[in-house]
């Protein structure tokens, strides 16, 4: 992968009033998906999604 590659990319955004957004960023380069809750600009969280099974959520941009 070239350094100009991005690791993460956006796959899901949606707003979540008075500031706030939910987004689903995947890893480039295992398919892992994350979801990113942020709150107006003064703090957020980040997680891995999981399948039924509990493991790592993969997409592989199907």
């Amino acid at each position: 992968m070239a350094k100009k590659d991005k690791r993460f990319e956006k796959i899901h955004s949606e707003s979540m009033g008075f500031g706030g957004t939910v987004e689903i960023l995947r890893d480039t380069r295992t398919g892992v998906c994350y979801l990113w809750r942020s709150v107006g600009g003064s703090g957020g969280g980040l997680t891995v999604l999981v399948d039924a099974q509990g493991k790592p959520l993969i997409d592989y941009g199907l």
